[in-house]
């Protein structure tokens, strides 16, 4: 589609000022390459590439018990055990607190990805999250006769609130750039879940339609609503 004057004049001056041009001159360039786009109030291509330090606070895992000895076919090891039966190292068999787009971050980007890529991959990511209805999850304690509000405590209302009053625009752009980063970390064959009700099931298969539409077929979006 040949350009205005008008039209050329502004592009040489988005050149000259070294800027990207907007996005109706992709449309006007390259119009037979036109493809369907989601578009939303605050919708970027930039993604978080963070890098944080895990830190150890505390380790769960129980001692091996003694080997027995009577079997004729021991039971390999997936990982290397310290005499006691700790894992030594890996990525796995961790429960990681924190905000999750800076923990996708720091293991897309942080010194983990080599092992995870060695692994192939994530093979399964479950994610569980808000589904904009709005709770504040206070609660109401009995004690004794009376009757106390329980408040969420600040960690509790930035992990778990579910209100989002900047609109769904804005949950959208919060879910899109986690799922970016799932996508990176998830194996060729992988699988993703997702689980969420009636108020956001079709803005976000529509946006994962988006993530994850170049993943080859045969690939499972399942959703639970």
């Amino acid at each position: 589609m040949p350009l205005t004057e008008q039209e050329k004049q502004e592009v040489v001056r988005y050149i000259e000022a070294d800027k990207p041009l907007p996005d109706k001159f992709r449309f006007l360039l390259f119009e037979d390459k036109r493809e369907v786009e989601l578009v939303w109030n605050g919708k970027t291509s930039e993604v978080c590439n963070i890098v944080l330090p895990f830190q150890v606070i505390e380790q769960v895992d129980e001692p091996r018990a003694e080997k027995d000895t009577k079997r004729k076919d021991p039971q390999g090891l997936l990982f290397d055990l310290d005499i006691r039966g700790r894992q030594l190292k890996g990525w796995t068999n961790k429960l990681i607190w924190g905000d999750n787009k800076l923990i996708l971050s720091s293991l897309k980007n942080g010194p983990l990805r080599e092992e995870i890529e060695k692994q192939g991959g994530l093979k399964v990511i479950y994610i569980d999250p808000p589904f904009d209805v709005g709770a504040d999850f206070s609660m109401d304690i009995e004690i004794g006769g009376d009757t106390f509000t329980k408040k969420p405590n600040i960690l509790e209302e930035i992990a778990y609130r579910d209100t989002w009053g900047k609109g769904a625009d804005s949950f959208i752009a919060m879910i899109y750039e986690r799922l970016i980063l799932a996508r990176d970390l998830l194996a060729e064959n992988g699988s993703i879940y997702v689980h969420c009700d009636w108020r956001m099931v079709g803005a976000l298969r529509t946006v994962m339609e988006e993530v994850f539409h170049k993943r080859r077929k045969g690939d499972i979006l399942n959703f639970r609503a």
